[in-house]
């Protein structure tokens, strides 16, 4: 049995696709919830979990560990960077010398998360996007300030800004575009795409931040003509930027116009909700694009119902006690499950919740009320 690393701010989902597919995994994360390490045969922390962000050091660490074992005969591939790394790629490059990355290169993430090459590729190639500046808007009124090297949405702020302060490096401010938040799926070998599906995003307010990822909601329909439009972005974007293995591409619709947001070169949350869709395992597939070049085949995706997945967040501060983690441990649909003890402040991560269903609307009604029960359940007992 092959063993494969798997890094992410949350490696829940990778770890057990990896393990799914007949991989020995060990996982990187800041969590170390119940159901990765049931997944893993080892978890190894890479930073604390209120932080939200991983720490460089323990993650060097942990893969010159896992680097000494594979010199000592482990079948160790490699390991996967997930969410947190995208806006690393220092370490990235770091993690790679230390341990084979099986994904998309430092040097391409770099060149991906500049805005300014990335969105001057978009407008050299003519794909639509919303308007982007590196200097202040005159009138702010309208537009964003992002970070590229952000993730989650948590970067993303309305006006107003600081006056006269100079932006900072790889922030760019991007008019806000009309309609509704989706994602592509897809896999890249560096030169093209396989597309698993359309997905419908959920974003909420979070105080000051107005555009924070909660969840998603696929594969759902689209019209064949847009399906052409933005798997063709997928692809351009992948040869120029040479993606490897399962990626997104987030993008807005507004009726039959799209617009370009950005590229995550990782596995992205996604993923969950695609359950073998060409008949064989997802980070199988993942592996043999990035060291092999090899795309599912291009045959229709077998059908399957509409999944769901939402992060349900704090609405308090929480403590679990042993009765309230039996009482979540036993919830219907429940993932990324905590230990008892855990302590949650205000709009910390607290669970995933996941749901089908045969459209995305009766989908995303089960996740709020879901949700919903949920807290409510969690308040009273913790």
């Amino acid at each position: 049995m092959q063993t494969l690393g798997v890094a992410a701010v949350s490696a829940r989902a990778m770890a057990q696709a990896a393990a799914h597919d007949g991989f020995d995994v060990v996982a990187l994360d800041l969590f170390g919830d119940v159901d990765t390490r049931r997944a893993a045969s080892r978890w190894l922390p890479i930073g604390a979990p209120g932080s939200l962000h991983i720490d460089a050091a323990q993650v060097l660490a942990a893969l010159r560990e896992l680097a000494r074992e594979r010199e000592g005969g482990v079948p160790l591939v490699g390991w996967v960077a997930g969410s947190g790394f995208e806006g690393e790629p220092d370490l990235l490059a770091q993690g790679a010398a230390v341990l084979p990355l099986i994904g998309t290169a430092a040097a391409a993430v770099r060149r991906l998360r500049d805005p300014a090459l990335f969105f001057g590729f978009l407008a050299g190639e003519r794909i639509p996007h919303p308007p982007v500046s590196f200097e202040p808007p005159e009138d702010a009124e309208g537009w964003l300030m992002k970070d590229a090297h952000g993730c989650g949405g948590w970067h993303v702020r309305r006006p107003p800004w600081p006056k006269d302060e100079r932006l900072p490096a790889h922030h760019y401010y991007q008019r806000e575009m009309a309609g509704l938040p989706m994602s592509a799926t897809f896999i890249a070998n560096g030169r093209d795409v396989h597309v698993l599906g359309f997905n419908e995003l959920s974003v909420r307010r979070f105080g000051t931040r107005p555009f924070v990822f909660c969840g998603a909601v696929g594969p759902v329909p689209i019209a064949a003509d847009m399906a052409r439009r933005v798997t063709a972005i997928a692809q351009a974007l992948s040869a120029e930027f040479e993606l490897r293995g399962l990626c997104s591409l987030d993008f807005m619709r507004d009726g039959d116009a799209i617009g370009a947001l950005e590229v995550n070169p990782r596995p992205p949350a996604s993923m969950s909700l695609y359950r073998r869709p060409f008949g064989s395992g997802l980070m199988q597939a993942h592996v043999r694009a990035c060291l092999e070049g090899a795309l599912p085949p291009a045959t229709p995706a077998q059908a399957q119902d509409v999944e769901g997945m939402e992060i349900v967040f704090a609405r308090r501060p929480l403590q679990l006690d042993a009765a309230a983690a039996r009482r979540l441990a036993a919830w219907p649909g429940i993932h990324d499950l905590p230990d008892a003890g855990q302590r949650f402040d205000i709009d910390d991560p607290v669970c995933t919740l996941s749901a089908g269903g045969s459209d995305a609307g009766q989908v995303r009604m089960r996740l709020n009320e879901g949700r919903e029960r949920l807290l409510q359940s969690l308040e009273t007992l913790a």
